[in-house]
């Protein structure tokens, strides 16, 4: 639970955000023990999408109205972010699986796809393992469901590879450890987020002007919180759990198209494979890790043609 009141964001609170996207209104949902936010929009089949670190509902401005024209759009504030409830535990991603379920009967939904970017796509991961019954199709962009291959991961970059941006074939990801301290980082980083926001939109985009200044702004109002810097690097704190529940998982039943870009392609499409029966794998290799900004028409072509050709 949050100790303190949150600030108010003013031009960057949902409510004034919503009327970016015409037609998508705000709600909140207690559900599995913890109260979500989530933007809903469109008409159609259900499609639940989950954004990443460090951003929120928001990502998905760039795709959401076209998505919107072919289905019932909705938007997550997954557990820990922005204007859901942050409590203290939780975080490993088959409670968040959980969270998302129990969002989807609050709505009265059987069945859903679902889009996941970054953190999104390992919780999207592991809604599939866990509820291949309310699972139609699964898009995982830039993020699949932690495993044993964490491990594998460099104390030290490549020779080389550690330069103004991010290596497509030698990707070091020095946050995956920095956000695994406790306390220090919301210490270090409330209040002056938005240097981590600008190093890392640099680091991994390959045109950090797609990330708009005001897209930063909406950000850094939200992870300049020291309970809003706790709570998401507990998704990455979460990961040993996340590790030992995948190895407890067979492969997962539904069709999987995974969208990769320039950093993260070539591990999807050698990982998929292993977890999943029926895969597809995407590059959108003139892209970073911030796909959605940098390359939506890509975007919207690769979920559309999956989700429904005849859309697409």
């Amino acid at each position: 639970m949050q100790t303190t009141p949150a600030p108010s964001l003013g031009a960057y609170s949902d409510e004034e955000l919503i009327q970016r996207l015409p037609g998508f209104t705000n709600h909140y949902a207690t559900v599995n023990g913890v109260r979500l936010h989530y933007v809903e929009g469109g008409q159609g089949p259900a499609l639940v999408c989950l954004p990443g670190w460090p951003q929120t509902w928001f990502s998905y401005h760039p795709i959401a109205a076209e998505l919107a024209r072919y289905y019932r759009v909705i938007l997550v504030d997954i557990r820990g972010m922005g204007s859901s409830e942050k409590p203290a535990t939780g975080y490993d991603k088959k409670t968040m699986a959980q969270d998302i379920y129990e969002l989807l009967r609050h709505l009265g939904l059987e069945k859903a796809s679902l889009l996941g970017h970054d953190i999104g796509g390992m919780v999207a991961s592991s809604f599939g393992f866990n509820y291949p019954q309310a699972t139609e199709k699964l898009i995982l962009a830039d993020g699949a469901h932690p495993s044993e291959g964490l491990r594998q991961m460099p104390l030290l970059p490549a020779p080389g590879a550690f330069t103004g941006k991010m290596d497509g074939q030698q990707p070091y990801v020095w946050w995956m450890a920095f956000n695994q301290v406790k306390e220090l980082p919301e210490q270090l980083l409330a209040g002056r987020f938005e240097f981590l926001l600008d190093y890392l939109f640099r680091y991994v985009m390959l045109d950090e002007s797609r990330m708009s200044a005001f897209d930063r702004a909406v950000y850094a109002a939200v992870y300049n919180q020291p309970e809003n810097i706790r709570a998401a690097n507990a998704w990455y704190q979460a990961l040993e759990q996340d590790i030992a529940d995948a190895n407890t998982y067979g492969r997962l039943p539904m069709p999987v198209l995974g969208i990769g870009s320039h950093v993260s392609y070539s591990y999807l499409q050698m990982s998929l494979p292993y977890v999943a029966e029926n895969v597809e794998v995407i590059g959108i290799l003139d892209s970073g890790h911030y796909m959605f900004e940098e390359q939506p028409a890509q975007v919207l072509a690769a979920v559309l043609g999956f989700l429904q050709p005849a859309a697409g």
